[in-house]
């Protein structure tokens, strides 16, 4: 194990390491964002690693959704980045399910931490009510052509800062998806071993006109 994860406790140490080690992770759907924490997440030493999704993986879905192959077409999504998750590594127990939010959420399934992989407003706000309920943090991510949105969710509410309920989606460029899903791991590992973070802040990030990344935050309403 500590050959495994040597870089690691180079940089945090084997106590927190052992940490890591006790923690369950839930990623609520298993697309663009959630491949790419799937790949993020994965090798780090969890102890479980839940991955909820109700859809199947589509052509046009493989070139922003980087756990999946084109021979992958036709799989749900949960099972295929389940069985990646086996391949990886072996001190994390990985579990799939097929289905959405809600009816994952009826079977009470402890965990440390929520995260949000999912590509509308409906689901995340169940998302929220569901951790307020359960006193849970959650990571919010979203991603739209070279905008993204990250934030870590303690006590501020989601319905009363996004309140755009129908909007048709641009399309989506796949190294954003995969920084934007970096964003949420790191935020998600700092506050699982305890290291400082900044809660209940968005950052928004995308590229101006001149190609420049711009970084704003802003505090969430609680």
């Amino acid at each position: 194990m500590q050959n495994y994860f040597q870089r690691q406790i180079e940089l945090w140490g084997e106590e927190k390491q052992q940490l890591l080690s006790t923690k369950r992770v839930v990623i609520i759907g298993c697309g663009g964002l959630g491949s790419s924490l799937v790949m993020a997440l994965s090798g780090v030493g969890l102890k479980e690693l839940h991955l909820v999704d109700f859809d199947e993986v589509s052509l046009h879905n493989i070139h922003r959704q980087i756990s999946f192959t084109l021979e992958d077409e036709g799989q749900n999504k949960a099972k295929v980045n389940s069985t990646l998750v086996q391949q990886r590594i072996s001190f994390t127990q990985s579990f799939s399910y097929e289905c959405d939010f809600l009816e994952w959420s009826k079977k009470d399934i402890e965990v440390d931490l929520i995260m949000d992989a999912t590509d509308n407003l409906q689901t995340r706000s169940e998302i929220d009510n569901y951790a307020k309920e359960k006193q849970l943090p959650w990571v919010y991510g979203s991603v739209e052509a070279f905008v993204g949105q990250v934030a870590f969710i303690e006590k501020s509410s989601f319905n009363d800062a996004f309140k755009i309920t129908a909007k048709t989606p641009q399309g989506i460029a796949a190294p954003m998806v995969m920084h934007i899903a970096s964003l949420q791991a790191n935020l998600a590992l700092r506050y699982l071993i305890g290291l400082s973070l900044k809660k209940d802040t968005l950052y928004y990030l995308f590229f101006n006109a001149e190609g420049e990344l711009v970084t704003q935050k802003f505090a969430l309403p609680k």
